[in-house]
Parts: C-alpha cells; sequence; structure tokens
C-alpha cells in the first residue's frame, strides 16, 4: 500500500516538473520564467523525493531523498531571487504586460532616502 502512495506521490511531481518545463518554453520573460520553474520544479521534485522516501523507508537512500528535499526546498527560492534581482540590475526588460516592478519602486525609494 504504501509503495502505491509513493508512486502517487512520484506521478504527481513528474505533472509539476512538466508544467514548470512546460512554463519555461511558454513564458514571455526571464521573471516569469523563473516563476514557473522555481515554483513548480521545487514542488514537483520534492514530491518525486517525497515518494522515494516512502518506497524505501527510514534506509540510507530514503533518508538521503528526506535531506534533499530540505536541501531544494531551501536552495531553490533562494537562487531564483538571485537571479532575477541579478537579471534586473543587468537591464533585462520585463514583458510589455507586466503589472509592476517592485525592484524599480525599491531602487527609486533607495534613491529618495539617499537625496534626502
Amino acid at each position: 500500500m504504501i509503495d502505491i502512495i509513493g508512486m502517487i506521490f512520484i506521478g504527481i511531481g513528474l505533472f509539476f516538473d512538466f508544467l514548470g518545463c512546460l512554463g519555461l518554453i511558454r513564458l514571455p520573460d526571464v521573471y516569469n520564467r523563473l516563476q514557473a520553474s522555481t515554483k513548480c520544479v521545487t514542488f514537483g521534485t520534492c514530491s518525486i523525493l517525497f515518494g522515494t522516501f516512502l518506497m524505501l523507508g527510514f534506509t540510507a537512500g530514503g533518508i538521503k531523498a528526506l535531506f534533499c528535499m530540505v536541501f531544494i526546498a531551501l536552495t531553490s527560492p533562494v537562487s531564483a531571487h538571485a537571479l532575477a534581482r541579478g537579471a534586473h540590475k543587468s537591464g533585462v526588460k520585463l514583458w510589455d504586460k507586466s503589472v509592476c516592478d517592485k525592484y524599480e519602486e525599491d531602487k527609486t525609494k533607495i534613491e529618495k532616502i539617499k537625496k534626502d
């Protein structure tokens, strides 16, 4: 029974990884692509690793899967933020239909504080 639940988690993870890859192809700019890949692939990969843990149990492989889940959950959002911040600082433009630019708002606030 636990193997079936593990396979379900692996299937869900593969589906979310597929959606993340599809988002990398279909979305218009680097910021939207980062959002799709970070959220979908993080959840998908963690789901695959959790399914692996369920199937292996508390063996060496299962514990490694849990450690990898924690590592991915901590590092993936941080790295995506760093990439987005670097892209913004290097001048990569947002999509024409983007609604807001929080990085630019923060930049203007800081410049205004420095003037005063």
